[in-house]
Formats: C-alpha cells, structure tokens, sequence
C-alpha cells in the first residue's frame, strides 16, 4: 500500500525515539512492499524557536494532507515551566493538534509484557494476567472548557470548567462499547458522579447507550475508587471509558503497572481512519542526547498506526512480537535494567532500534 505519514519529531529525546520508530516503518516497508511517504511537520519548541508559535499555520495545512501522523513527545524542563518556549505547550500545541482533527477518541493499552513483569512494582501474582484498554475522551472537558481569572477583594481567584455535551459522551461510548465487545466484553465507566453534575450525565448517556449492547457487561466506579482498584485488583478490568481530565491521570497510573512508562504508546482516534500516534510519557530532558531513552512506546506507536490507519493487522503484529522477542532474549534499555541482568544486554536507544528492525527482517 502507499500512504502519507506525516512526522512530528517533539522535544528533547522526542527526535531519538522518533528515529526509531521511523527505522522500524522503514524495516515493515522493505519486508511487506509498502511505500510510506513522510513529511516532517514543525510544532512545539522547534517551531516556537522559528516562528514564535507552537502550532504554526502551515504545520496544519500539511498535516491535514496526510494519512496519519507519528508524533514524539512535546514539552521541556519542569523549572522551565513559565519559561515563553515551554509555558502552555499543551494549549498551544497538543490540544488544538487534537481538536483541529477531532480526534476525540484516545486509546491507552496496558497488557503485562512477561519478560519483563519483575519490573512492576506491584507482586507479580497481581499483575500477571493485566489487559486493560483505557479509552478517555480527549476533545472536550475541563481541558477546553472556560477558564478564568479573576482578582476579588485583592485575590486571584483562578477556575477552570469541566463541560461536555450529550453528543460527545455518546460517541465515545459508542467507540468503547464497540472495542468491548471484540475483547472480554466487560466495560467500566470510572466518573465521579456523587460529586460532580457532568458525571452524572456521563452515566445517563452511557446507560441509555448500554441497552444496544446487551452482550456487553457494563458497571460503573467512582474514579477515586478506580484508582485504588488499578493497584490492588487491575487484572479485573477489560475496558475503561471515562473523561479526559480522569484518563489521562488513569492510563498514566495504570503504566506503572509495567514497570516504565516507556512502555506504552497511545492512539488518538475520530470518524475516519486518520489518526494521531504517540508515547504516552514526557520529553526527559535530563537524558537527552545519551542515547538512553527507551524507544519502545514510540515503535509500538508505529504497530498503533499500521493497526487501526491502515488495517495492517500483520504488520502490526510483527513489530510486537519482535520487540518481545529482543525482550525475551535479555536485552534492555537502561530504564529496563535492574540488578542481576545481564550488563552486555543493555542497549542504547539506536541499539535496541537496530535489535527490533533484524527480528522483523528475519521473522515468517
């Protein structure tokens, strides 16, 4: 097949993982005879340094030509917060990147990687059958709702809005209800409906929506709880739905399960088959340039977008078995090593990229 990848490399060790996952789509297009052309869109720090915006115009304009788009991590130092390059990255550069396409609909997968489960913090009996799909909407709530700043009586007094619609909780349960109903057919909405008004309209609209998938068992928790239960009991839940604000905090809870956030990569979908591919962590500007970082959420990215982009089931898969098979033979990033692995088996960040693309190259 041909498509049109368009590549946004992100910040610090963004270009490193990004490299990789682009070394990899190379590798796939070799062995299955496709032809991925890619564009390099600017955003974030790089485009602010050029153009003094984070999400320029133009970036837009060619993204909208293309059939998918890869993307690294945005963002710099946490004591840089208030600094103009890096301060309001995410308003300035990924929410509208999401909105401008109406990606409402985030994926977040957390499934135990066996080779590598004496990572968790968690007592493996606890983690060893954990499978989880966290789908969050992403568009809409808190994070684009009105926000306010006032000063009373001398005080500054700041709010922020949580909103949503009828329309946009249904289409996302419809997404999660459907994604249900291909695994183990067991979905949780996590709110907080004893509290707060939106809540409660969350599960009104995914009750109503309940009755068209009788197949599909629905219960309900409080996010409070649901976060507890992610520790103490996660191999219960199948398919998580809830809001944005509550799924970003979830998916990034539920990464500690496995031991390294740079684990898992994230798929931001709509109504069509475009979508947007990323890791789910930061930048980690302290490692940057080390050629350490752990590329692996950025090459499963790539397995995301061949997935639900392009509907190449096969390709998908052979870049997940391969990386589990570089797992299985002992071989690990830095952040994956602990004491009584084995040292020669610790590769950088091109290494392990290099690792991935032979055991596609030489896989049936």
């Amino acid at each position: 097949m041909r498509a049109k990848i368009g590549i946004l490399k992100g910040d610090y060790i963004g270009p490193e993982i990004i490299a990789e996952a682009e070394k990899v789509l190379t590798c796939i297009e070799k062995k299955f005879n496709h032809q991925f052309e890619r564009t390099y869109l600017e955003a974030s720090g790089e485009a602010f340094d050029k153009y003094g915006k984070h999400l320029p115009e133009h970036t837009i304009i060619e993204a909208k030509k293309c059939d998918a788009l890869l993307k690294g991590p945005f963002g710099g130092p946490p004591e840089d917060i208030n600094h103009p390059k890096w301060s309001g990255v995410e308003q300035k550069a990924i929410l509208p990147l999401r909105k401008h396409f109406n990606l409402y609909n985030n994926l977040r997968e957390t499934k135990t990687i066996a080779p590598l489960i004496h990572l968790s913090p968690i007592k493996e009996k606890i983690v060893e059958n954990v499978n989880i799909v966290i789908v969050r909407e992403l568009t809409s709530g808190i994070y684009f709702g009105q926000k306010k700043e006032e000063i009373i009586n001398g005080e500054k007094i700041y709010s922020d809005t949580e909103t949503y619609s009828e329309s946009e909780i249904s289409r996302i349960a419809v997404k999660a209800f459907e994604i249900a109903r291909k695994r183990r057919r067991k979905l949780t909405l996590v709110a907080k409906s004893n509290v707060l008004k939106s809540s409660l309209l969350w599960r009104e609209v995914v009750e109503r929506i309940s009755k068209d998938y009788g197949d599909v068992k629905l219960d309900y928790m409080h996010v409070d709880n649901a976060s507890m239960q992610l520790i103490l009991n996660p191999s219960q839940f199948d398919v998580i739905l809830t809001s944005n604000m509550f799924g970003d905090i979830l998916s990034d809870e539920a990464s500690v399960l496995l031991g390294s956030i740079g684990l898992l990569p994230s798929a931001s979908l709509g109504d069509s088959t475009f979508g947007l591919y990323e890791p789910i962590h930061g930048s980690a500007p302290s490692i940057a340039g080390k050629n350490i970082a752990n590329p692996i959420s950025a090459i499963l990215s790539v397995a995301l977008m061949l997935r639900y982009s392009f509907n190449l089931e096969n390709e998908s898969k052979h870049i997940e078995e391969s990386i589990f098979s570089v797992l299985e033979e002992g071989f690990r990033t830095q952040d994956l090593f602990i004491e009584g692995d084995d040292l020669s088996k610790v590769l950088g960040t091109a290494e392990f990229g290099d690792k991935v693309c032979h055991k596609i190259m030489i896989s049936d």
